[in-house]
């Protein structure tokens, strides 16, 4: 099947228009080996592959794609806002603050006592986010990264 129109469906099934700079973004993010972008690096690679998207463009979209459902937005540190592919279902993260790197894991343990404590409450989870902060190993011996952040491959 052609790649471009596995995209456009994609967006037509998201309710939107597939125009060209959609199609652009949304082809980064689903060949990236990294699973979170800030719009800063998605803008970048667009110029890298000569391509005439601006910034501003590059900001507009990726909230379009919140708004459908196609990315999740997270704020890892600070303000600093980075995208993923809305595609994996669940998962919470751990973010290295002295490499950047940030992992993705999920416990089923963890999630099912998060939901005892909402039910003793009477508070029922819609969703959630977890960001654990700290340091990789190798960043605290060493000062060299030591997760292994899956490529999807």
């Amino acid at each position: 099947m052609n790649h471009e129109k596995l995209n456009s469906d994609e967006l037509k099934r998201a309710g939107l228009k597939a125009t060209l700079p959609r199609l652009k973004i949304l082809r980064i993010f689903e060949e990236t080996d990294t699973r979170h972008l800030t719009a800063e690096e998605v803008y970048r690679q667009l110029l890298d592959a000569g391509e005439e998207v601006g910034l501003a463009t590059v900001y507009r979209v990726l909230t379009q794609f919140e708004m459908a459902g196609l990315v999740r937005r997270h704020h890892f540190e600070g303000d600093k806002a980075v995208f993923e592919m809305n595609e994996t279902g669940h998962h919470d993260h751990m973010v290295c603050t002295a490499c950047g790197k940030v992992l993705e894991f999920f416990d089923e343990a963890l999630e099912a006592r998060q939901k005892e404590i909402a039910s003793d409450q009477g508070f029922f989870i819609s969703d959630h986010s977890l960001y654990l902060y700290g340091t990789c190993m190798g960043m605290q011996e060493s000062g060299v990264c030591s997760l292994q952040v899956p490529t999807g491959d």
